[in-house]
C-alpha cells in the first residue's frame, strides 16, 4: 500500500540527480519515505558512489547481455527489497515486462518538455529542449508521469510550467528546467505521500 513511509527504489544509468534530490528531501524531514535500493546498468554510474556514500542498498544489473534475465532480475530484486515506488532518475534503458507487471502504475518517471507533443522514442535530454525551441513556443513543461509500455505514453500526474525566455537556445531552456526537475519529483512524492495525488 502506498502512503506514509513509502518505500522507494530507484533506476539510474548516470549521475541519478532525481534520486539525490529524493533522499536529500527524506534526509532533511521533508519527506515521509525510506529509499530502499538504486540500481544502475552502468557499471561506472555515479549513482552508485552517491548510493555506497550514503548508505543506500546499490546493484548493476547490465541489460544488454540479457535483456530478459536483466528485466527478471531487476524486478526480483525490487520486490526482494520491499520497493513500493520506483523513480527512473535518468535510466537510458527501456522498461520490461517483468517489472512493468510487478510495478504497474507504481513507476514513476520525470520528462523535460510538454507530452505528449513533445515526447516519445529517442526524444530525451537536450533533443527535447531543440525541438521547443525550433517550434517556437514560449512555454515548456516538466512533467511526471506513470511509466507504461510505450515510451513517454503513460498518465501524466504532475506538470510544471516552465518559461522559454527571449533568445533562449537549447542549453538555456536545458539549464532552466533541470534546475527546477528535482523540486517537482520531491513535490509530486510528498503528494503521494499525503494522499493528495493517488495512484491507481
Amino acid at each position: 500500500m502506498i502512503g506514509e513511509g513509502l518505500k522507494l527504489g530507484f533506476l539510474a544509468s548516470g549521475n541519478g540527480t532525481s534520486a539525490r534530490a529524493i533522499v536529500g528531501a527524506i534526509k532533511a524531514g521533508q519527506l515521509q519515505a525510506e529509499p530502499r535500493l538504486l540500481v544502475t546498468n552502468n557499471r561506472k554510474a555515479a549513482a552508485l558512489t552517491f548510493a555506497h556514500d550514503v548508505g543506500l542498498a546499490s546493484l548493476c544489473i547490465p541489460t544488454q547481455a540479457d535483456p530478459q534475465g536483466a528485466d527478471e532480475a531487476l524486478a526480483a530484486e525490487m520486490a526482494a527489497h520491499g520497493v513500493e515506488l520506483v523513480v527512473l532518475s535518468g535510466y537510458l534503458r527501456s522498461i520490461g515486462p517483468a517489472m512493468l507487471r510487478r510495478y504497474a502504475g507504481r513507476m514513476l518517471n520525470i520528462h523535460p518538455g510538454p507530452l505528449p507533443k513533445y515526447g516519445g522514442r529517442g526524444m530525451y535530454g537536450r533533443r527535447v529542449h531543440e525541438a521547443v525551441i525550433a517550434a517556437g513556443e514560449i512555454q515548456s513543461e516538466i512533467c511526471i508521469l506513470v511509466v507504461e509500455e510505450e515510451y513517454d505514453r503513460g498518465p501524466v500526474i504532475a506538470r510544471r510550467a516552465v518559461p522559454v525566455e527571449p533568445g533562449d537556445d537549447a542549453a538555456a531552456l536545458e539549464a532552466r528546467v533541470a534546475a527546477a526537475e528535482p523540486n517537482v519529483f520531491v513535490e509530486t512524492l510528498r503528494q503521494i505521500v499525503s494522499g493528495e495525488l493517488r495512484l491507481t
